[in-house]
């Protein structure tokens, strides 16, 4: 008798609570998912963007476990720099973060235009790596991209390096991004040293800490060998962006006012290949990451200097990646390389 007055208490209250909250009688639960739906799409939104500012960058390189008896790791590497981090296109649904370093020489502070990020919510596609100089359009079904941000890296001379599709999170009280397995050409780093392994299968995570954010890097080193990825080396890549504006921060932002338009015609140039071809194909190199790379930077800097006019760099570029990218569909250039490793 006990227990069904106090079931028939407690369904009364909370009959009663519902009644004196309108809020709650009257939700819909397609818009109470609809509004987690958008607190959750401007959190992540808030965590992209507060990449953006000024930093003191650490770069921790570790060769961790061989994954071959014939292969030694290499030694561990650190190193770092000054970089300032800006948006330079803001829709809502996609965010453009382009990466400047800033460097001392003798006592004159240059720039290097270093890589760029873009973040598209739920994207119907990513650009992604699929062997040697060929990257090519991933179609990403419904299922696949709901909730979803692709991050899309290119390079320094806005050719791409690699894309990936995550969700972002909160678990035991930190808020991270995490890539799915993600193909990407060897870095600079290794590239120059002509190593026995020729790409990478990478997850990335990006995270904010107090006072910046961190850059996460699980790379397996691999080798394409008769159309199958065969792994060296486990590497560990900790890049960390402290909040930090001592250095010649104006000089970044100097630069990137001077050639901001030279530029969006570079990556316009650059997606007029991509579209045209489903993705694009361009010879790699060790140093600078294509064969054209060194070109499109040095104008870069021309401009800036008020050495070469805007209108000739932009003509010059232009027909550099149009003569650079591959003239075919690059999905069926695709499956005629080891392109078609399987993981």
């Amino acid at each position: 008798m006990t227990i069904k007055f106090k079931t028939r208490l407690g369904a009364a209250l909370f009959a009663l609570a519902m009644a004196t909250s309108p809020a709650l009688a009257s939700a819909d639960p397609q818009q109470i998912a609809a509004t987690a739906t958008q607190a959750s799409f401007d959190q992540d939104r808030a965590d992209i963007l507060a990449m953006a500012g000024d930093y003191k960058v650490r770069f921790d390189m570790a060769e961790t476990t061989p994954w071959r008896d014939d292969y030694e790791p290499i030694k561990a590497k650190i190193s770092g720099g000054h970089e300032t981090v800006r948006v330079i296109k803001d829709t809502g649904r996609e965010i453009v973060l382009q990466h400047l370093l800033v460097a001392e020489h003798e006592g004159k502070s240059f720039i290097i235009k270093h890589w760029r990020q873009d973040w598209i919510y739920e994207p119907s596609e990513v650009l992604v790596y699929t062997g040697t100089g060929i990257w090519v359009n991933k179609d990403v079904s419904p299922e696949e991209r709901q909730g979803r941000w692709s991050q899309t890296v290119w390079q320094v001379d806005d050719s791409p390096r690699y894309g990936g599709l995550g969700r972002w999170q909160t678990v035991n009280g930190l808020r991270s991004w995490s890539s799915d397995w993600t193909a990407r050409p060897l870095a600079r780093r290794d590239a120059v040293r002509d190593p026995v392994y020729d790409h990478y299968q990478a997850i990335n995570r990006h995270q904010p800490m107090p006072g910046g954010w961190i850059h996460w890097q699980d790379n397996v080193k691999m080798k394409w060998v008769d159309g199958k990825a065969v792994p060296y080396v486990q590497e560990s890549v900790l890049n960390t962006y402290t909040r930090f504006d001592d250095y010649n921060v104006s000089a970044a932002d100097d630069y990137w006012k001077k050639t901001e338009s030279y530029w969006a015609e570079v990556r316009k140039a650059w997606d007029k290949a991509i579209a045209a071809n489903g993705g694009v194909t361009v010879e790699e190199e060790a140093q600078t990451g294509t064969v054209i790379s060194a070109r499109l930077l040095t104008m870069g800097t021309e401009i800036s200097e008020g050495k070469l006019t805007e209108a000739a760099a932009i003509k010059e570029a232009r027909s550099l990646i149009q003569n650079a990218t591959g003239k075919g569909p690059v999905k069926s250039a695709a499956k005629k390389t080891q392109a078609t490793a399987e993981y």
